[in-house]
Parts: C-alpha cells; sequence; structure tokens
C-alpha cells in the first residue's frame, strides 16, 4: 500500500439519474447534445407556486434497484441514492467488498428533511374534530394506528448510508452531509480526502435529492430562487445570461466511485480521472465580488499544483440567478485570469441541489475521459458584467487536462473540485 502522503485517487465509476435519463451514458448523451429535461409541472401540487417548471424522472423504476421490501421504508430521496450508487458499482466492475468491507467508505450529501408526507394523510383526516377542524388530542390518539407503520423510519435524513452500506457491505469510514449543492461535492472532497489519508482504500460518494418534489419547489420557490418565467419552458434556465430569473429545479443523484489509483491499477479498472484538489470556503453577506468562489479554486488549484493561467474548464454552478452568477463569475476571473471554458448543466438536468455539486464533478470526469466539454443548454445572450467564456451551440473540444467542478450552497458556501486526466 502506498504511503499516506504519496496515495492518489481515481475515479472508476459513474453512476447518474437525472431528468435526462437513468443511466450515465443517456445522461452524457444529451447533455452533448444540448437537450433539457425542463418541463412544466402538471400536477395539483404546483399550481399554488410560482414557478411550475421542473426536470422530473419519467422513466425510474426503483425495482431495477432493490426489492418492494426494501423500498417499502425508502423515500424517493433514498431510491435515487440507491439506484445512482448501483449504477456507478456496476459501472466500475466492482463485484465484491475490499476485505470485509472495513476499507470501503460511504459519503452522501443530500436535502432530505421529512417522510413521504402523504402517507400522513390517514392520520391526519382520522384526527379531526367533529367540525372538521384541527383536533391536535385525537390526532395524537389516532395517530399510532392510522399513520403509516414506517412514516418516522423513512424520514430519517441519513438513511441512505444504511441503505448503500448493506446493498454493498461498506463497513468503514462514513459521513452523511445536508445541504444545498455544497453537499454532494462536500461528500466528494471528504471521500478523496478519506482515501488521501489513508482511512480507506475505495468508497462511494456522491448527492442525491428529490428537487422537482413540491416541499423542496416550495421553498425555494418561496425564497424567490426559482425562475417565474413559466411560458419559456426549457429555456427558463438562463445561466449568466441576460435577464436571468432564477432557476429551474430538477431531480436526480450523482454518484461516483473513487479508488486508490494503484490498487485500482491492479485491478485492471477504468479510469475517468483523478481527483487532485479540493477547495471549501465561506463568503460573508457582504461578499459581493466572489471572494469565496475565487479562494475556492484557488486552494483546489494549489492542493493540484496547477498554475491558474493553465486555465482548465470549469463545470460552473451557474444557478441563473442574478447575483449568483455575478457573484461566481467574478471569483472564477479573479482566480483564473486567461478565461477559461466554461460550462453549466443546470438549464439541461436543473438544478439538482444537494446532487448538483456531485454531478458537476461526474460530468468534469467525463468531460476529460471524452475530451470534449458539453455545451450550455440555453444558451441566452451572456450578461456583459460576466464576462464568461462559455461552452455554446455545440461540444467544444478539450484544450486543458485540468478541470475545476464548482458547487455552491444558498449561505455562501462555495466547494471546489479539481480533476486531471489520467
Amino acid at each position: 500500500m502506498n504511503t499516506v502522503q504519496h496515495r492518489r485517487v481515481v475515479v472508476t465509476g459513474i453512476g447518474l439519474v437525472t431528468g435526462l435519463g437513468v443511466g450515465t451514458e443517456r445522461t452524457w448523451q444529451a447533455l452533448l447534445g444540448g437537450r433539457s429535461a425542463v418541463r412544466e409541472v402538471c400536477s395539483a401540487e404546483a399550481t399554488a407556486l410560482t414557478s411550475r417548471l421542473a426536470a422530473r424522472i419519467e422513466d425510474f423504476r426503483p425495482t431495477d434497484f432493490a426489492t418492494k421490501r426494501v423500498l417499502r421504508s425508502m423515500v424517493y430521496n433514498d431510491q435515487l441514492a440507491l439506484a445512482a450508487t448501483c449504477l456507478a458499482h456496476a459501472d466500475a466492475g466492482i463485484d465484491r467488498p475490499t476485505g470485509d468491507g472495513g476499507r470501503d467508505g460511504l459519503f452522501v450529501g443530500s436535502a432530505k428533511e421529512i417522510s413521504d408526507p402523504n402517507h400522513l394523510l390517514d392520520a391526519t383526516i382520522a384526527g379531526r374534530s367533529p367540525d372538521g377542524g384541527v383536533d391536535i388530542r385525537r390526532f395524537g390518539e389516532v395517530a399510532r394506528t392510522s399513520a403509516y407503520p414506517l412514516f418516522y423510519v423513512e424520514g430519517l435524513q441519513a438513511a441512505s448510508l444504511f441503505y448503500i452500506s448493506q446493498a454493498f457491505g461498506l463497513r468503514g469510514t462514513n459521513t452523511y452531509y445536508d445541504g444545498t449543492a455544497e453537499a454532494g461535492a462536500q461528500a466528494v472532497g471528504s471521500g478523496c480526502r478519506a482515501i488521501r489519508h489513508g482511512l480507506a482504500d475505495r468508497v462511494i460518494v456522491g448527492g442525491a435529492c428529490d428537487a422537482a418534489s413540491w416541499w423542496t419547489m416550495s421553498k425555494l420557490d418561496s425564497l424567490g430562487l426559482l425562475s417565474p418565467s413559466n411560458e419559456l419552458g426549457d429555456r427558463a434556465c438562463r445561466p449568466f445570461g441576460q435577464g436571468r430569473d432564477g432557476t429551474v429545479l430538477g431531480d436526480g443523484a450523482a454518484f461516483l466511485v473513487l479508488e486508490e489509483r494503484s490498487a485500482a491499477l491492479e485491478r485492471g479498472a477504468r479510469g475517468y480521472a483523478e481527483l487532485v484538489g479540493y477547495g471549501s470556503t465561506q463568503d460573508l453577506p457582504d461578499g459581493k465580488l466572489g471572494e469565496g468562489v475565487a479562494r475556492a479554486v484557488r486552494i483546489a488549484l494549489r492542493q493540484a499544483g496547477t498554475a491558474p493561467e493553465e486555465s482548465p474548464l470549469v463545470l460552473a454552478h451557474g444557478c441563473g440567478t442574478q447575483d449568483g452568477d455575478l457573484t461566481e463569475a467574478r471569483g472564477l476571473r479573479a482566480a483564473l485570469p486567461r478565461r477559461p471554458m466554461v460550462t453549466a448543466v443546470s438549464p439541461a438536468a436543473g438544478h439538482l441541489v444537494a446532487a448538483a455539486g456531485a454531478l458537476n464533478v461526474a460530468v468534469a470526469a467525463l468531460a476529460l475521459h471524452h475530451r470534449v466539454a458539453p455545451p450550455v443548454a440555453n444558451p441566452a445572450d451572456q450578461d456583459p458584467r460576466c464576462g464568461l467564456d462559455l461552452v455554446r451551440d455545440r461540444p467544444a473540444p478539450l484544450r486543458t487536462d485540468t478541470a475545476i467542478a464548482v458547487a455552491r450552497g444558498l449561505f455562501g458556501q462555495t466547494v471546489t473540485v479539481a480533476l486531471r486526466s489520467v
């Protein structure tokens, strides 16, 4: 085994489940083709929302990845996480854990907060007073027998850690991160560190989120972060564009298998890319110049031993909000003086919230592996204040061996992951 200071980390498996398709190849080909999964949400739950656009997954069958018995205690969020993990595991060509699984880790990011609200409806109805009003006492009396018996179990935030560990025999270091885009990226960075520091030889990392659910959409809609331009359909999300007015959410999960490089080579694994840097910073409320983004990029590049002048491919957060895009662009320009090639996947797959950062890392690895950058699906006229070299209209051949994936949180968090071709 390599000494800790020389342990290198490679991506050997990628599993994607998005509105663009179930499976990495389907999502990747859709991104290259500039297609978008964003559609109007045609359901009663969306009628009260200002934004009624989302990228939902139309052909997802959870029974392809778990038994009905296991699925009984899982919410959609957990199902997506397990499905993407299964795809990444198969892509890596792994048939068993290392040893007894004690050297296999798991790091998951998600925004899961509640059980399936529908499972509480029967108890709520049974607990009404005779006049139809709220009767908390009666609800308490009938809830035990009327509520879905696994309601509390399915709502556990970190339940996906258990389901994935159980499915693949993982017994090693593990952590669950709750949050938005930074959560999935933190999971990737932490998994990489676990291998580098000798805590694990192989880890599964990533994020999952049912972002297009009513619960998540209603929260971000009330914060004014979602695009109200329903009439634009799949053209509503316009990262770095003039007139941009918010993001569009998407369901999905993105998971990767990371391995210590020499062990991966020894078993003949395919390497998509090497993880070479990881930066995590916090902006304060007065950070209007993107200082946090700039610091996070510089940290990741310094760890990678890459000079900013080498101009890596950037998988931007690109959420499509006015301030978010502007501060990100300013931070990227400050850290990368040679105007790097920039792309964003949110117009195509939607903003996957906690899975968005992990999706950016996965797409960065695919871009380095295939030597091509996917275009922005909705290349609106760019805001001149952003001043980025966006990939537009068609895929662009790579002119670099390095990529940076950016993920940003709601309250100033920025996480960057640097990758290099293998």
